[in-house]
């Protein structure tokens, strides 16, 4: 796959602090890639110097390849975390300004628009001003805006926002279809199930500096070791003498036993003795989530596996 956006050693600082520290990632066409962090980690000051709201002090951008003020932002298409509609204009009309400031045919867009409204439950609602619309109607809106002007490059911050799960299931699926028709999407939610579920890479960023950076798939092999769930009244310290037991969570009759790393799953079941009380057993790895709380509180218990934080 062609790279559509190169990140490359991105600085910047405010009144001396610094925010981000050489960041460096890739989206390429294609693909679903998710930038990850904790509130106050750097993540919108990182997309704000891609958009070009602000400027880098240290590092690159480069779209295809232009660079700096000369990326063309017409080719980009942003949601933004903070919604940004006028509230008092009608939705067709904010819809059609909109791919008219990106230089998209207005005949185009209208039937992009039309059609996008259908699929979204919105059809009739052209119309109706934008301060008419439930918060859920608003934020399809939104995303309509974001992609009406055909982005090469697909920039989603808290894409899923005030969505009921219906309207979740339409997002996503309309992000995989942009996706496998060659849109580059660069996805940022702390909804991390459905990161987890859509992303093909990820970049995970904390106190301004990289974490873990690779394939969603590559990152769960590597940090997300095993762990057993059991169902059952035990003792939390019979549990923790376990072989390859890295800590045990336990909460009435339910026990979290976390297993240390490279453990063979098959095999720490069959050492399970007699007297374990199972009234129900699963065992799968850590999700995408567990790893973020475990970054973003500070625990370090990927690190005591001697594992570090890429």
């Amino acid at each position: 796959m062609n790279t559509m956006l190169t990140v490359k050693s991105l600085g910047k600082s405010f009144k001396g602090k610094q925010i981000i520290s050489n960041i460096s990632f890739e989206v390429k066409q294609g693909e679903i890639m998710a930038i990850l962090g904790p509130n106050g980690a750097g993540k919108s000051t990182t997309i704000r110097n891609i958009m070009g709201i602000m400027y880098p002090d240290e590092g690159s951008i480069t779209f295809h390849h232009s660079k700096g003020a000369t990326i063309p932002r017409h080719k980009i298409g942003y949601l933004p975390e903070e919604r940004g509609l006028y509230k008092n204009v009608k939705v067709m009309d904010i819809l059609l300004y909109l791919a008219e400031l990106k230089d998209y045919p207005l005949d185009k867009a209208k039937q992009r628009a039309l059609d996008y409204l259908k699929k979204f439950d919105l059809e009739g609602k052209e119309k109706v001003n934008v301060e008419e619309l439930s918060k859920g109607m608003g934020q399809k809106v939104q995303f309509i805006a974001s992609i009406i002007h055909e982005p090469e490059l697909l920039i989603l911050d808290e894409p899923f926002s005030g969505l009921d799960p219906v309207s979740q299931e339409l997002f996503k699926q309309e992000i995989r279809n942009l996706a496998q028709n060659g849109t580059a999407i660069l996805l940022s939610s702390h909804q991390m199930n459905l990161v987890e579920e859509m992303a093909d890479r990820l970049f995970m960023i904390h106190r301004g500096q990289k974490v873990i950076y690779g394939e969603m798939t590559d990152v769960k092999m590597e940090y997300a070791n095993f762990k057993c769930t059991i169902h059952g009244k035990n003792n939390k310290q019979d549990l923790a003498q376990l072989p390859n037991v890295q800590r045990v969570e336990q909460e009435d009759d339910r026990s979290i036993i976390y297993l240390s790393k490279d453990v063979q799953p098959t095999t720490w079941l069959r050492q399970l003795p007699n007297h374990i009380n199972i009234q129900e057993l699963t065992l799968n790895r850590i999700s995408l989530h567990e790893i973020f709380i475990d970054i973003a509180t500070d625990k370090n218990l990927l690190q005591e596996e001697g594992v570090e934080h890429a």
